[in-house]
């Protein structure tokens, strides 16, 4: 007898529908057909032992089971309980209503339990672009799947609960999440504040510039100065994230396999801050079944670099593209997979070796020439991509102990926000370009047009900095955000002033 299930493969962020056919004919021995790798074929054995232990059996006869399309590859061990469905029903062990309306996926234990499996957002989103009715799929997983509507989701625990739902004999309760009231309970994490960064005001408004055109930073400052403090904290002013960043975001994390019980959508802006030992591919992705990497759970987010020199230099170019694209293209030799990678980079480093290059109060023990040789560590390229660079002082001891606090994350994030809904109307009829960091040159020429005087001072500084086209750019779009802040419609003079201070490592013979 012939059955047919189906289930699901992620590639990338999207699903691919996989119809499972199943034969049991006279013969005997078990067929696993349609390119499965290790983990699927071991499933023969975990089905084995789980019938048993649920009271069913192998059919004594020969199983084929096909994966269709059988040129693709799959992987994994979520396709358990789509087979084992499959053969129960062609067995005639049990009667199943529907079949062909439900995505079923999940990993069976050996008594039959249902463990989680990764992917279910883009799962059921598939599913429901294809009009089936019902996705079911693992009790940890069911929450973020209910966030897709139009397609009722059920989550099991157990096979036989499967069984009982499919005959009809006992339907499972279907998981209902209200998407809106999920996303709207946003609780900000009251541990991290700008309140509690003491001075450093050159600094908080640099990351607020940051924060309202998308920019990318650097920190440059001795160690102690607060450079790690500082960056934390920029999530906390950056705009809420929309309904449609959030999906996009958890997307990414479900193929991570990053979210569960507690986190059914991810409703903060990702902050990730990789260690400096991290390898190219775990930065930017990759693998046999090609996996996000860093810069892609840290879309619609933050990606902090933290003592940006560490960094192996293979790894740090491997990001140049990105950081232009906005996304990273993974390619194999029967598969290209592209994935998202919109993020703010923030980065710190220390000035020289031992740290205290240009500190005020402490000598720098560096012999001639290690500074520059140390800065050197960071291509000028990748440092182009960097919009503002900024350095860090050491905080007074007066700044320290005085007892009044700094503006809140939420005053600033006010102001951020305004800027932002400029933004978001000047480039309405964009697509993917949501803030001034996002500006393709062309749309450069005609959102930034300088006055004489404005063009007389970019002369100027890039006689004087020896600046590269890139960094002209960079330029003007964090000019543009200041004016944006101070709701200017021109770009004014010191508007070009304040930004060009940005460029602190464009300064010939800095270090």
């Amino acid at each position: 007898m012939l059955i047919k299930t189906f289930g699901s493969a992620v590639y990338g962020i999207h699903a691919t529908t996989i119809t499972i056919e199943v034969n049991v004919d006279t013969g005997s021995r078990f067929f696993l057909v349609g390119l499965p790798d290790n983990a699927i074929k071991e499933s023969q054995l975990r089905l084995m032992a789980a019938f048993k232990n649920t009271g069913f059996k192998m059919p004594g006869k020969k199983v084929v089971v096909n994966m269709a399309p059988a040129d693709i590859r799959k992987e994994g061990s979520s396709y358990d309980l789509t087979i084992a469905i499959g053969i129960l029903c062609a067995s005639q062990q049990i009667t199943c209503n529907e079949l062909d309306r439900y995505i079923i996926m999940g990993e069976l234990s050996l008594d039959g339990n249902i463990m989680p499996v990764k992917g279910a957002l883009p799962i059921a989103l598939q599913a429901k672009a294809e009009g089936f009715k019902g996705f079911i799929l693992p009790t940890a997983n069911a929450q973020e799947a209910s966030i897709v509507d139009g397609i009722e989701i059920y989550g099991a625990s157990h096979i036989l609960d499967v069984v009982d739902h499919l005959s009809g004999d006992r339907p499972m309760t279907r998981v209902e999440t209200d998407t809106q009231a999920l996303f709207a309970d946003i609780a900000n994490n009251e541990s991290l504040n700008f309140t509690d960064v003491k001075g450093q005001q050159n600094i908080k408004r640099a990351l607020e510039i940051a924060a309202a055109g998308g920019h990318n930073v650097i920190l440059i400052g001795p160690p102690g100065a607060g450079k790690t403090m500082l960056a934390k904290r920029l999530p906390t002013i950056l705009p809420p994230l929309s309904l449609h960043e959030a999906l996009e975001t958890t997307k990414i994390h479900s193929v991570a396999g990053l979210t569960g019980l507690k986190s059914a959508i991810v409703n903060q802006r990702p902050f990730r801050s990789p260690h400096h030992t991290i390898s190219d591919v775990a930065l930017v992705g990759g693998g046999g079944n090609p996996q996000p990497g860093e810069i892609s759970l840290a879309h619609n987010g933050v990606l902090f670099l933290d003592e940006l020199p560490e960094f192996k230099r293979t790894v740090l170019e491997v990001m140049r593209q990105p950081l232009e694209e906005r996304k990273v293209t993974i390619s194999r030799a029967k598969m290209t997979v592209d994935y998202p990678a919109s993020f703010m980079l923030i980065a710190s480093m220390n000035p020289c070796p031992c740290g205290y290059f240009n500190h005020p109060e402490r000598d720098c023990v560096c012999a001639p020439g290690v500074v520059q040789k140390y800065l050197s560590k960071i291509s000028g390229p990748l440092l182009d991509r960097i919009d503002i660079h900024v350095e860090v002082t050491p905080v007074s001891f007066n700044e320290l102990t005085h007892k009044s606090d700094g503006e809140s994350s939420e005053l600033v994030r006010e102001r951020v926000m305004a800027a932002r809904k400029i933004q978001y109307s000047r480039f309405a009829n964009n697509d993917n370009v949501y803030c001034n960091a996002q500006m393709s040159s062309k749309m450069l020429r005609k959102v930034c047009d300088l006055s004489e005087s404005c063009r007389e001072i970019l002369k100027t500084a890039t006689d004087r900095l020896g600046l590269s086209a890139r960094a002209y750019d960079r330029i003007l779009k964090v000019s543009r955000t200041i004016a944006d802040l101070e709701n200017s419609k021109d770009i004014q003079p010191h508007h070009l002033a304040e930004a060009i201070q940005y460029r602190s490592l464009d300064k010939n013979g800095w270090g």
